[in-house]
């Protein structure tokens, strides 16, 4: 009856989400995704998807399995989502790269990443988690309010073929 109901709905039920480690043919999914993602939604340009290649790069170059994880989320066996937790220094984490595929929004996936995220760096050791982000990304400002970030500094800038404001978030690990 709950598939039924899915299809009817035309959503798929939160508690067919899976979160799960890469595999191949994931780091290229996050790239792409990302990359069409915000240009269809924000506008953004290349030079996004180029940033969000780098950062996954670096992930797969670094495979620093001790001090750096990714996740990526499935709904009913799709990918629906991906959220990385890297090291910044050693006793700092740096959450990467949140992303809901639309279809997958209203879930409870993104707050279900970032949870994911912030256990890991509290197993690796990490003292608090960082991230930064842009003003104008209202759903994931909320997840990571919800998380306990707090906002630390607010600076304009134009990237992405964009003037936005940049924010830097900060979150104590206990």
């Amino acid at each position: 009856m709950a598939g039924i109901r899915e299809i009817l709905a035309g959503t798929p039920a939160a508690g067919t989400v899976v979160l799960r480690p890469p595999v191949p043919g994931d780091l290229g999914w996050v790239v792409q995704r990302n990359g069409a993602l915000y240009a269809a939604e924000y506008g953004w340009d290349e030079t996004y998807e180029a940033l969000v290649a780098r950062i996954v790069a670096d992930y797969a170059a670094r495979a620093d399995r001790r001090g750096e994880a990714a996740w990526i989320a499935e709904v009913a066996g799709e990918r629906a989502g991906c959220v990385f937790c890297m090291r910044k220094d050693e006793r700092t984490a740096q959450l990467r790269l949140l992303l809901v595929e639309p279809s997958a929004r209203g879930l409870g996936i993104g707050g279900r990443l970032v949870d994911e995220c912030l256990a890991f760096a509290r197993r690796a050791g990490y003292r608090e988690v960082v991230l930064w982000t842009n003003d104008v990304l209202d759903a994931a400002r909320r997840i990571y309010q919800r998380a306990g970030f707090e906002l630390t500094a607010s600076q304009p800038h134009h990237s992405f073929g964009h003037d936005l404001v940049g924010q830097d978030w900060r979150l104590a690990l206990k």
